[in-house]
């Protein structure tokens, strides 16, 4: 999941959104797509867009202004993401959320389901709060926790939290050059929390404080979180090539109470069997990759949970797949697929192995 702040696609002098920017996203989330992930994008900036485009240009915003700013702002956004997603042939559909979408189990599982059918479609899930008609209990008040909530429900390895710094620093790097960037994280204590500021923007709600909210939230959860400068023109790129950012690192512990949720916990939709050679790698801490995918039953979709057996029918992981039981029959009925796709049909992340009997 990647999260773009406010500061990053409005150009705050003028109200505009940043399209070429905006474009170079689009780019970096295809490379991205076509590895084999999927990429849920949740994008402030209605607000913002929709106050210049209201010439509301007042400090605070009343509520009943800053609801028209978000409700005009979203139509601009919508059709910015959409054209600089449609260059490169993935389609952005709009889900726009609020808190009770997340913590009330019956909405909980219809995001959840539309999320997973709009990831089967290979569409760009793209979500903002609903600030035109939430209330202010329903809020979630910044993008950053809807991101690492959302992170959550949909199942997501990793969450990234651009930003207009590179990162987390042991102080304001706007007015210090001594503070230093903190390159990883593994919990956050009342002394990680000391080093966060406000938010920097008039017209952003977020900052270090709320992004340290959603780390809290997404290391819970056993999501690893990265913090990394989004003002460059590839930015996910540039985390890929290992640019200085803050890497949030979940424990093994959390991400072990995943891990058992995945294997005892959610029922399966398919079985997948596979080879000896599959098993091995498995076992060695490895992904499963199509070429080792023998035969498959049931018509589960992207990120559901299958069984994987043997070819002697014993049952050895589970797992969430990557790719529907349509996409994994094209992968292994056409071997020349295979050739040009050295994407995962489960992510190691995402499995949970079963002990041999002794």
């Amino acid at each position: 999941m990647v999260k773009i702040g406010s500061a990053l696609i409005v150009d705050e002098a003028n109200g505009t959104i940043r399209e070429s920017w905006l474009d170079k996203i689009a780019e970096d989330v295809a490379r991205v797509c076509a590895r084999g992930q999927d990429v849920i994008l949740v994008s402030s900036g209605a607000v913002a867009v929709g106050r210049h485009a209201l010439n509301l240009q007042q400090e605070t915003l009343s509520k009943g202004d800053r609801q028209a700013a978000a409700a005009l702002g979203q139509m601009y956004l919508a059709k910015a993401l959409s054209e600089s997603f449609s260059r490169y042939r993935l389609p952005a559909a709009q889900v726009l959320l609020t808190l009770n979408d997340t913590t009330q189990r019956q909405r909980i599982l219809n995001a959840r389901a539309v999320l997973i059918k709009l990831l089967t479609f290979q569409t760009i899930p793209v979500l903002n709060e609903n600030d035109a008609v939430a209330s202010s209990i329903e809020r979630f008040g910044d993008n950053d926790r809807l991101a690492a909530r959302v992170a959550r429900l949909a199942e997501c390895d990793t969450l990234i939290l651009l930003s207009n710094v590179a990162g987390l620093y042991s102080g304001d790097p706007f007015e210090t050059s001594s503070a230093n960037l903190i390159k990883e994280v593994h919990e956050v204590t009342p002394e990680i929390e000391g080093m966060a500021g406000g938010a920097r923007s008039d017209h952003s709600s977020g900052g270090m404080v709320t992004k340290l909210a959603a780390a809290r939230m997404a290391l819970g959860a056993g999501i690893n979180m990265v913090i990394a400068d989004g003002r460059d023109m590839h930015p996910l790129s540039a985390i890929d090539e290992g640019k200085p950012c803050t890497w949030f690192l979940a424990s093994a512990e959390a991400r072990g109470a995943r891990k058992r949720r995945i294997g005892a916990t959610l029922k399966p939709t398919g079985v997948l069997v596979i080879d000896d050679a599959a098993v091995i790698t498995l076992r060695s801490g490895e992904g499963l990759y199509p070429a080792g995918v023998i035969s498959h039953h049931g018509e589960f979709g992207r990120g559901d949970s299958v069984v994987l057996q043997d070819i002697d029918g014993n049952e050895c992981a589970r797992g969430l797949v990557i790719h529907s039981a349509t996409e994994l029959r094209l992968l292994t009925q056409q071997p020349w697929l295979l050739c040009r796709s050295p994407c995962q049909i489960v992510h190691r992340d995402d499995l949970a192995l079963v002990e041999r009997p002794s």
